[in-house]
């Protein structure tokens, strides 16, 4: 069944924004460390963000910093990556992934449950 489910992907122009969202039906949302990981075609995935169920510490790629931000509100059980001034780069396969661990990581394999992916395309 399914525990972690993504929303939010599509296509937008260089410069152009999105607001992903991440729910956890199959987990309880407030005591899982959450994350957000992106694969390219041909690319390995790559942790972009990351923030802790426990603390208020969060932790970005250089690749997003300054440009994508993320946000949990534990009243909605939602995580959300705002991303903006988005760039062809950022095309990709967006994932959100959890874990019960405390620990801010953006390494995939510290990650027990992830969603199914939602595409971000970006177009010149």
């Amino acid at each position: 069944h399914v525990k972690v489910v993504e929303s939010g992907g599509g296509w937008v122009q260089t410069g152009g924004s999105l607001r992903l969202s991440c729910t956890t039906p199959g987990l309880i949302f407030g005591t899982m460390t959450m994350a957000w990981f992106r694969q390219a075609p041909g690319k390995e995935r790559e942790g972009i963000s990351c923030a802790s169920w426990f603390d208020d510490s969060i932790d970005y790629a250089n690749s997003v910093k300054g440009r994508f931000t993320i946000s949990r509100d534990n009243r909605k059980d939602t995580l959300y990556l705002q991303m903006d001034s988005l760039k062809p780069e950022d095309t990709a396969v967006y994932y959100c992934a959890a874990r019960r661990a405390s620990g801010c990581s953006r390494s995939q394999s510290d990650y027990t449950d992830w969603g199914q992916g939602t595409q971000v395309t970006v177009s010149s």
